[in-house]
């Protein structure tokens, strides 16, 4: 049982209350009275409309539920269901033409293409690595992974033959990038004397200082190292020693899909660690081979212009924090005798946060042009995107910020939000600053809104659906017809394997072909790999020749699995999938607190694993057990061979608990709720039932 303090009728957890009134508040020079009474005025205004928007939610889903009970049998009708939609105003009118008026958006948002990494914000030394993702070697990155025609490294210290191999790669890529005149390539440059590169376009020369020369190409900075004394720069004909890309332009510290915050003692450390990023000081310690290594936010760059200015370039990406949605509420802080909504306090918190980055406090700034830059998902249609843009109207008044200092993310991740795209948009339209598809929720929510239609498609049928196609193309012509191009990032989703960084670089560039000028990665050295494809398109001159977006009857298909007859074993194949990567992320989410690993699949190939995953594959099994395509008794029997499937690949973690061993215990028996009581989660959301076993393992219970 927690022991609150009470303030202005908010009860706060102790240490949190401590935390907010000492680090956060007193720097910004505000009265802590003055900011408690505001935050429940805040509250109770609030509170209730977030509570009624999760009803609207729930009234929706039982009559689209309704429907298609009433039709069971029968052949889906289109048509009708659309109009069902319009009927119940699960879809509203389109708004009409507009264009976001959001002002004082940094350039790596509004005028720059790059790569951006998502962090779990409780691991500081994850986020620290991130944030400082903005440079990466891309001789590091050729020579640790998969990416060349090469054989691999070999072990026990550098190889020589891999390094030529990168060396090659790398300067190649400068040959398309930075080209030399005359037809040169970068392999045959000798003896480089000053800044004398003999360049195709001298322009594209931007800056140098002791160490390197700067160039630029499709907005993006490459850094040449030259450095006759380093191991490689002393072997190399013109001492180039290493090649550093502009990758990472944005990070979002976040405190949703990738992260098991359940309580106070959860919530502070995610606080703690995005104030750290914003005053510049966070740093954490580790043991690396026997000796201790501290890591800390790198500083900036210093050169100097051809016209012999001076002038620096940030060293660290530029931050976003990513709040939870408005379904789930926290024990940190309770309001009226409940748990608060945690996207309320997440709002009020972050931003106070933030504004120390406004006032200047930080040892190096985030943002550049005085905004606060909040990541909002889950956000299902446009009332509950105008009640996001009121809210954070109400935490800027709390904190005497200018309007529309806080900018928001949206999360294309719902049907109901990308049903009714522009106007979600519209209700944010002077302080949006990126629309992003997110596949993996969007299908655990296109599962559960139709659960009653029919059994679904198998999920790798999903990626080739009408309705993904339109989804994202939807999307990218949507947020162009509406003026983000130049103002605002149009965004994909994530790259899910980490170690096959080979296939990434063939298939990831075809986010930007769509139209992204950012898309997600999964680690530094996949950011820095991934830069490479800004170079070679222009993403902003792609966006101009895009044709409109998709037609919505192609959005609103349902995938359902009509007429096809699966084998025992393709079904056995598909339910071992599921269960697998089921078991494989929630024993690490319930027993360690760990809320974004990499899993190994069925084939022991690591995959990105996060609540969105998790809620496609509990979503597919409660779908395909509800129609008859699976009984109880086979669920059953695939998580037993599944979870001794996971205690073998975990076999090698101190930490880990096997699941065949403790059948009765808190991550066995939250999967098999995820599953069994799939169907009548909110939206098929995860969290409700993670969060209350998680809690009762924290608690020992």
């Amino acid at each position: 049982m927690t022991d609150y303090v009470t303030r202005a009728g908010i009860e706060v957890d102790p240490e949190l209350a401590s935390f907010i009134e000492s680090q956060v508040i007193a720097p910004l020079g505000r009265d802590a009275a003055d900011f408690w009474q505001g935050f429940a005025e805040l509250l109770d205004r609030f509170v209730p409309l977030n509570r009624n928007l999760l009803q609207i939610r729930q009234a929706l889903q039982s009559k689209i539920d309704a429907w298609h009970e009433e039709r069971a049998g029968k052949p889906h009708d289109a048509a009708a269901y659309r109009q069902l939609l319009e009927e119940i105003e699960y879809l509203v009118p389109e708004p009409g033409d507009f264009t976001i008026g959001t002002e004082n958006v940094d350039p790596e948002i509004a005028a720059m293409a790059g790569p951006q990494l998502v962090v779990p914000i409780l691991n500081a030394r994850f986020l620290l690595n991130a944030a400082n993702a903005r440079w990466g070697s891309l001789y590091d990155a050729f020579y640790g992974t998969d990416t060349l025609d090469a054989p691999p490294a070999k072990p026990g210290g550098y190889d020589e033959a891999r390094g030529a191999a990168v060396i090659a790669a790398a300067k190649s890529f400068m040959d398309e990038a930075v080209p030399l005149a005359d037809g040169k390539k970068w392999a045959d440059l000798t003896d480089v004397k000053g800044h004398g590169i003999p360049l195709a376009d001298p322009a594209q020369c931007v800056g140098w200082n002791d160490k390197a020369c700067l160039f630029k190409s499709h907005g993006l900075h490459i850094e040449v190292v030259f450095d006759a004394d380093h191991s490689i720069g002393k072997t190399d004909p013109a001492n180039i020693a290493d090649i550093n890309l502009e990758a990472a332009l944005t990070t979002i510290a976040d405190c949703e899909d990738s992260v098991a915050a359940v309580d106070a003692e959860d919530k502070l450390l995610a606080y703690r660690n995005w104030l750290g990023v914003i005053r510049g000081d966070l740093s954490e310690s580790f043991d690396k081979g026997g000796r201790t290594v501290t890591r800390a936010l790198s500083d900036d760059r210093n050169y100097t212009s051809p016209d012999s200015k001076e002038f620096a370039l940030p060293g660290r990406s530029l931050m976003f924090v990513r709040n939870v949605g408005h379904l789930m509420t926290n024990p940190a802080m309770r309001w009226q005798g409940d748990e608060i909504p945690e996207g309320i306090m997440d709002a009020v918190i972050t931003s106070a946060i933030g504004a120390h980055d406004v006032a200047g406090l930080g040892k190096y700034g985030n943002s550049r042009c005085g905004s606060i830059y909040i990541v909002k998902p889950k956000m299902h249609g446009p009332d509950e995107c105008a009640f996001t843009n009121d809210l954070f109207d109400a935490a800027e008044d709390l904190l005497g910020l200018p309007r529309h200092t806080i900018k928001v993310g949206v999360m294309d991740e719902e049907r109901r939000t990308s049903a009714n795209l522009a106007a979600c948009i519209h209700a944010v339209k002077d302080r949006i600053v990126f629309i992003n598809t997110g596949f993996l929720d969007r299908t655990g929510d296109e599962i559960h809104t139709s659960m009653r239609a029919g059994p679904m498609m198998r999920k790798g049928e999903m990626k080739s659906s009408a309705w993904l196609k339109a989804y994202e193309a939807r999307n990218v012509g949507i947020g162009l017809a509406h003026g983000l191009s130049g103002r605002a990032q149009i965004g994909k989703g994530m790259w899910a394997a980490p170690d096959l960084m080979g296939q990434m670089m063939i298939e990831k560039i075809g986010h930007l072909r769509a139209g992204a000028n950012t898309a997600w990665v999964p680690s530094p050295t996949a950011a820095t790999l991934h830069a490479i494809h800004y170079h070679r398109e222009d993403v902003f001159e792609i966006q101009k020749g895009l044709e409109d977006a998709a037609e919505l009857d192609d959005l609103l298909t349902i995938p359902l699995a009509d007429g096809t007859n699966w084998s025992e074993d393709e079904i056995a194949e598909e339910l071992d999938n599921n269960c697998q990567g089921l078991l494989g992320y929630v024993v690490r989410w319930i027993d360690q607190g760990v809320g974004c690993s990499k899993v190994p699949d069925l084939n022991d190939v690591g995959l990105m694993e996060d609540r969105a995953t998790l809620r496609i594959s509990s979503q597919h099994i409660a779908n395909w057990l509800l129609h008859g395509v699976i009984s109880q008794e086979q669920v059953m029997q695939s998580l037993l061979r599944m979870a001794a499937k996971v205690d073998e690949q975990n076999a090698g973690d101190p930490d880990y608990e096997p699941l065949l061993e403790n059948q009765d215990g808190a991550a066995f028996s939250a999967a098999k709720d995820l599953i069994f009581k799939g169907i009548d989660q909110p939206s098929g959301y995860t969290e409700p039932l993670l969060h209350a076993w998680r809690l009762r393992k924290k608690s020992g219970a």
